[in-house]
């Protein structure tokens, strides 16, 4: 299995599975978590609600998120 950077919990219903099934199993979710896991998904996801207005601008929104904790009277809003 390749290292990836990331904690995964898999859950599975067969209890047999072969060291080789699981590596698949997860090289797989690897794959999907990678194609969804980018700035420009993040961006489409999410809007910047500050004390005066509400933004969907991708510059703005990487910028707020770029430091550990936002910025009194900021939010992030999940479109989903």
């Amino acid at each position: 299995m390749k290292n990836h950077d990331r904690d995964l919990l898999v859950l599975f219903k067969t209890p047999t599975l072969t060291g080789e099934a699981l590596d698949q199993h997860v090289e797989c979710l690897h794959k999907v978590l990678v194609s969804v896991e980018n700035t420009e998904a993040f961006c489409t996801a999410h809007q910047l609600a500050t004390r005066m207005k509400i933004t969907d601008k991708r510059k703005r929104i990487l910028k707020a998120v770029s430091t550990p904790v936002l910025k009194p009277f900021f939010f992030l809003i999940n479109k989903n």
